[in-house]
Parts: C-alpha cells; structure tokens; sequence
C-alpha cells in the first residue's frame, strides 16, 4: 500500500490544478468565492455522506474533545487554502497561482519538523528545490512572451493559500496521529467549512447558474466537486497514513503546476514553450527521485531538526 500511496498525493495535486478551471467559469456567471466553495463543499458532503454509510457508519463517530482539530484543518487549512486560491486565480495566470501553492512543502517540512520531529534531510530539500524549479519553468514564469497576468496582491494571496495548504496537511497528520481515518478527517473538516459559509453563500446566484443550463450545469457542479474535493482530499489525506508530511506534500504540489499546463493546452489552446517541457521534465525527475528508497545513509543525513 506503501507503494501505491506515493500517487495518491501526485493525483492529488493534479486534480486540485483542474480547479482553475471551473473557478473561472463560475467566476465569470458572478459567483463570489464564498459561493464557489461552499457550493462545492455542500455537494461533497453528500457525496461523503452516503460513502461513508455503506462503507462504515463507525467513520462518523468523533470525540468532542478533538473537535478543535476538525475545525482547524477545515477553517484554518481548508478555508483559507480555497479562499486565497480561487482569489489568486482571479488575479494571476492558472500556471503562475498552481505555482505559488506549489510552494507549500516549504511550509510543511518545516513545521513538520518542529512538530513531529520529521527529519529535514538532504534529498527532500533537493527534490523539493528541483520540483519547485520545474514547476517555475513550467508555468512559463521566466517568459517574457507569455502574456501573463502579475500581481502584488494576488501573489500575496497565493503564497497564503500555500500556507493554508501547508496547515490543511500539518493538521490532517495530526488528527490521524488520534486514530481517525482519511474519510473521517475530510468528512468533518468539509462539514465545519461548510457551517462557516453558510451565512456568505449567494444562493440566488447558484440558482441561476443551474437553471440557465439545468443538466450541463448541475453536471458541471458535480464533476467541480468531486475533482476538486471529494477525490482528492480522501487521497491526499490517505497518503498521511503512509508517507511523511513534507513528503507528501511536495509530491502534490509537484502535480498542481503540471496539471496547470495540460488542461491550458487542451481548453486554452496554449502551447508549451521548451522551458515549460523543461520544467516538466525537471519535476517529474524530482518526483522519482523523492519517491525512490534510500539505499545508503547520505540522503538521511539531517541538516536541521
């Protein structure tokens, strides 16, 4: 499981570069950032509802005195991280905002750190300079024909949003750490972000945006939901089981950027440039690298803790 665990987080990011996407589109009916999550939240607690009915009831049950940890990754981890993405994405090129939450293991690994006591070895910190240098090429950052969009405020917000994602991963590992599983954590996180935007939701707007096209849209919520929600939180949180929190996420933030560039290929038209093949070439390398098992010593040697 060990093994097939270090996709999950890839997957993952790939699925959370799809975002994009459908925030634009939404964005651009006049949805509010508000009503985007919580539209996709509120569909991916039904989804996780009845999942977790037929799977195992028992996965609903939690104590109270762990509650705060449900609302830490859903409000200071999941919120902020949605929040200050879909804002970013509306101020900055798709490729340039995956980038900028690409940047989150840089938060992670050393919180993990202090917190768990997760050793800051020499391979991490290269796989994790290569993965961000690839992603940096990919995004076309460095062109200067690209045409892409640059901004001070969203580049604030989308160094937030990596760590807000960095906190969302730190938190998850701790709750796991208190025996609950993946569906569990991601169920009541979801459920305590949806309670919070509940009051700043904009149903009137929501119900618009399905009636205008009733089944083209209803189907376009339900695949924003479970792209950007359901599958890949559940993966993501599953990795935690089995891989390091540093790990795991410079594994995701590898597939973000990535993503970014396809589906801007397949649905923008954009074609890649040599440094963007470059970047992704780079980063699948930092991926494998990260991914492969120590054979001696040198890559354990800690230089920090």
């Amino acid at each position: 499981m060990k093994k097939i665990a270090v996709l999950f987080p890839i997957i993952s990011g790939g699925l959370w570069g799809s975002a994009g996407i459908f925030i634009r589109k939404l964005s651009d009916f006049g949805l509010n950032s508000y009503t985007i999550i919580s539209s996709r939240v509120l569909i991916a607690l039904i989804i996780l509802f009845i999942g977790i009915l037929i799977l195992d009831k028992s996965l609903l049950k939690i104590k109270l005195k762990d509650a705060w940890v449900f609302m830490a990754s859903g409000i200071l981890g999941m919120l902020g991280l949605n929040f200050c993405y879909n804002e970013s994405v509306n101020h900055l090129s798709l490729s340039l905002a995956a980038v900028l939450l690409s940047l989150s293991p840089i938060f992670v690994i050393f919180i993990a750190a202090i917190l768990f006591k997760e050793k800051i070895t020499l391979r991490k910190i290269s796989c994790m300079l290569l993965a961000i240098l690839g992603c940096i090429l990919a995004s076309g950052l460095l062109e200067n024909n690209t045409g892409m969009k640059l901004s001070a405020i969203g580049i604030l917000i989308g160094l937030l949003s990596a760590f807000f994602y960095a906190l969302y991963s730190v938190v998850s590992k701790i709750a796991m750490g208190k025996g609950y599983e993946a569906l569990t954590i991601t169920f009541y996180s979801l459920l305590t972000l949806e309670i919070v935007l509940l009051p700043f939701t904009d149903w009137n707007i929501l119900k618009d945006f399905v009636i205008s096209a009733p089944v083209n849209n209803s189907i376009f919520m339900l695949l924003h939901s479970v792209f950007t929600s359901v599958l890949p939180y559940v993966l993501y949180t599953v990795s935690l089981s089995y891989i390091e929190a540093g790990k795991t996420s410079i594994l995701a933030a590898g597939g973000e950027p990535i993503s970014a560039m396809l589906l801007g290929m397949l649905f923008f038209s954009e074609v890649p440039t040599i440094l963007s093949l470059i970047g992704l070439i780079l980063t699948i390398v930092a991926l494998s690298l990260l991914c492969m098992p120590s054979k001696n010593q040198v890559d354990e040697l800690t230089i920090a803790n």
